[in-house]
């Protein structure tokens, strides 16, 4: 009994404590996303494509990025897959078979903005780990950023 109830409090703990964690790492997507959006208005889609093409740029803090895509779904911006610039991604799943880009494309048309759940490999990794990105429309362009964070440590 004491061993159950132990076990139960040092879970209750561990998911408390990580709770803060996310609730950080959602507010960086949201003002990394909200940055980039302020750029496109001050500098131009050309400017700010190209610091969130910079994989050492502003958009760009620890596992946290931003990315680009057109209402089509092509991706002109993201600073790590460069060989999927340009590639337009509405049919790519994740590991889970969901269709996440289209996901993605139906918050920001339906909404302007919002988050959505799915899993994604870490740059460097070959393993999905859960991910939440925040996905926004960019006003006056036929675009959408997001950025999104790592939920736990894909397991090698």
């Amino acid at each position: 009994m004491w061993k159950k109830l132990l076990s139960v409090i040092v879970l209750c703990l561990m998911v408390a404590m990580a709770l803060p964690v996310s609730a950080d790492q959602a507010d960086d997507a949201r003002n990394l996303v909200d940055r980039a959006i302020d750029m496109f208005k001050d500098q131009g889609k050309e400017a700010t494509l190209k610091a969130i093409n910079d994989r050492n740029g502003p958009f760009v803090k620890g596992d946290l990025y931003v990315f680009a895509l057109t209402m089509g779904n092509m991706l002109v911006g993201q600073p790590h897959e460069v060989s999927l610039r340009r590639m337009n991604l509405t049919n790519t799943r994740d590991a889970n078979g969901q269709y996440f880009i289209q996901k993605f494309k139906e918050v920001v048309e339906n909404q302007g903005s919002g988050w959505v759940d799915y899993t994604w490999a870490k740059p460097g990794d070959s393993i999905a780990s859960p991910k939440k990105a925040f996905v926004k429309k960019v006003p006056g362009e036929e675009l959408y950023v997001g950025a999104g964070f790592y939920l736990a440590r894909a397991a090698k």
